[in-house]
């Protein structure tokens, strides 16, 4: 899912299955607290490529206060910034095989038509797909390195054609005109076949398809019955087997393989989770293997020749994500990810059984042991249902010193909390609240049954977990019971609002950031080229153009002088996927209610924060809103 979403007895929530420790901080002596710009000052970073040297990893990072893409030594050293937007934020696509060019990408104030672009050799920027409403993906090198794949809904809105591009000349070659709606999965290295991925019926039921690019042919190789996810991943080097994921026959994704020779598919490996992703190192010398282990990645690289696994790293505990292995297959590039520490960028030699760690994300002013750890807890909802979530406890909260909370609520609707860093979790508990990130049923992660478990419930059952999570909160001994807020972003942003809207009573406050108020207006104005995933939308939240009734009913909009408690909205001017009417009218309702209301429009900014500024801003903004109305119980004002 891209967005962003009676009657029955509420059971006590249970006690948590062990309560957190206390940090060792703790002992140590005080917390010290950081400022958001403090917090701002710490580096994201993302994307890897190899250099054609191999001498250097290319990746972006905002530290200009915006991304751009820069060019790290593997044997360690300092970045060099090799873009220089003011306006954009740029990201790295991927790295040219044989010379120093690169392949980047950005859109224009957060409208997500990005476009592909090249930075040539004497610096020069050039728009590889133009188009005022073009929106271009980066697909994948050919295997001779020669060309490169990408997909552009240039042609119609509604559909991406695949496109194959000679880096001799930079001449586009159409190679599958797209008027279904597919998404692309791989194509073989020599060219023949192509995979695509179907939704089905619902947002957990999709095929992999197959088109052969000589006779012209496409096939269904998964067919089925039922809800079953099909997903294509990738073929093998010698282009004999297509790889996939699937949930046949059980909860989880497992991989299975597709012989394109005789047909026959065959298991390759299975998990007691969901198997996320596998890909393949240029020349097929290693397998890598992903795994969703309850709200982490746990990482498999396999040698393909022996079947045996690579003996990885020793690192801190926390994730290693983003995988690049060189093309000479002798290195590997990875980030490495833990509650307390932002992603940082290594080189793992493989012959050496070495890693270099090539960032340092974290700003030298804040000291790791003031921030908190992240910890899987799970609660009974009021079905009975065990919901898991992630709490961060603030240090020095216990029952002699109470705390007030917050439930966040993730985007998705299919999305998952995790316990990866987050930057506004650790700035919220270093000034004191207690963060309960929830994984409401809906979310993705604990198997297809939980997964559609929301399906046309939205308003009810996903929010009633949520309810039963400020219960958990204030079972916990060291919360202030009187104090819980709710907060979310995009369809978390429309729980926030449905909270308040159907159970106007749980929640002290609330924090919106670009949700969703009017499930009608925002199903009818979603981008064209969603048209591959519309009818798994509706399937998960409704059609508009029958349902509309119904939709109107769990749209928060249309219920907003229910809306008694203290809330800030958040909104980017030009987001593409919640539009700023959803925004503008659930505030000026609440206004002509007398409400309490603040609202804090992001001219330069789409569906979530690209810049710097704006994120101090807007969280600055919710910690003072938050501040008043939450842990100092502010008088509720009318809103001006």
């Amino acid at each position: 899912m891209i967005i962003i979403g009676f009657g029955l007895v509420y059971l006590p929530s249970t006690a948590p299955a062990q309560t957190p420790t206390p940090s060792p901080k703790e002992e140590a002596g005080p917390v010290k607290h950081y400022t958001i710009e403090q917090f701002m000052k710490t580096t994201r970073l993302g994307g890897s490529a190899f250099s054609n040297d191999e001498k250097a990893i290319l990746f972006h990072s905002n530290k200009t206060g915006i991304f751009n893409v820069y060019s790290v030594p593997v044997t360690g050293g300092a970045p060099k910034q090799l873009t220089n937007s003011t306006k954009e934020s740029t990201y790295l696509v991927s790295a040219f095989p044989n010379d120093a060019r690169f392949l980047f990408t950005y859109d224009k104030g957060g409208n997500e038509n990005s476009h592909l672009y090249i930075r040539e050799l004497d610096g020069r920027e050039r728009d590889l797909t133009p188009g005022e409403k073009t929106k271009a993906n980066f697909l994948r090198w050919s295997h001779d390195r020669k060309s490169f794949f990408y997909s552009t809904n240039e042609r119609d809105p509604r559909f991406f054609d695949i496109y194959e591009m000679n880096i001799a000349n930079f001449r586009p070659a159409l190679i599958y005109r797209d008027d279904t709606g597919y998404e692309f999965g791989d194509i073989s290295n020599n060219r023949r076949v192509i995979a695509f991925k179907k939704s089905g019926n619902s947002t957990a039921d999709s095929d992999v398809y197959v088109y052969n690019a000589e006779t012209k042919s496409m096939k269904n190789i998964t067919p089925h019955t039922g809800n079953v996810s099909n997903t294509p991943q990738a073929f093998d080097v010698n282009s004999k087997y297509l790889y996939y994921l699937t949930d046949e026959g059980g909860e989880f994704a497992h991989v299975a393989r597709y012989d394109l020779r005789n047909g026959q598919h065959e298991v390759v490996e299975k998990a007691a989770w969901d198997v996320s992703a596998i890909s393949f190192s240029r020349n097929g010398k290693y397998r890598v293997v992903a795994i969703n282990e309850d709200a982490r990645t746990k990482l498999k690289v396999i040698e393909e020749a022996t079947g045996n696994p690579v003996p990885l790293p020793e690192l801190p505990d926390g994730d290693i994500t983003g995988v690049t292995i060189s093309d000479s297959e002798t290195r590997m590039a990875f980030y490495h990810n833990g509650s307390r520490s932002p992603n940082n960028l290594y080189v793992y030699d493989f012959a050496a059984n070495k890693a270099t760690r090539l960032t340092e994300s974290l700003n030298p002013e804040i000291n790791a042991a003031d921030l908190v750890d992240a910890r899987v807890i799970r609660y009974k909802s009021f079905d009975g249902l065990e919901i898991p979530g992630i709490l961060y406890q603030p240090q020095g909260a216990s029952p002699e010193n109470k705390v007030p909370a917050i439930v966040l609520v993730h985007g998705g609707p299919g999305g998952q909390a995790r316990t990866t860093y987050n930057a506004v979790v650790q700035f919220l508990t270093n000034h004191g609240y207690t963060v309960l990130d929830v994984n409401n049923r809906g979310s993705s992660g604990y198997g297809k049954t939980f997964f559609t478990a929301d399906d046309r419930k939205h308003g009810r059952e996903p929010l009633w977990d949520c309810v039963e999570a400020k219960k958990y909160l204030a079972a916990l001994g060291y919360v202030d019971e009187k104090k819980i807020g709710i907060m979310g972003g995009s369809y978390g942003g429309y729980m926030v609002l449905a909270a308040l809207s159907f159970k106007p009573e749980e929640f002290n406050v609330g924090v919106d950031i670009f949700g969703v108020s009017n499930w009608v207006r925002t199903l009818q104005s979603i981008p064209p080229y969603w048209e591959s995933e519309k009818k798994d939308l509706y399937a998960e939240i409704g059609d508009p153009t029958t349902q509309a009734q119904m939709l109107r009913e769990i749209s928060p909009l249309f219920h907003a002088d229910k809306i008694t408690k203290p809330l800030i909205v958040l909104q980017g001017a030009n987001d593409p996927r919640v539009i700023k009417p959803e925004s503008d009218e659930i505030v000026e309702a609440i206004k002509k209610k007398n409400g309490v209301v603040e609202y804090v429009v992001f001219d330069n900014e789409g569906h979530g924060f690209t810049k710097k500024e704006n994120e101090i801003r807007a969280y600055k903004a919710i910690l003072d809103f938050l501040d008043k109305y939450l842990k100092g119980s502010g008088d509720s004002q009318p809103a001006g």
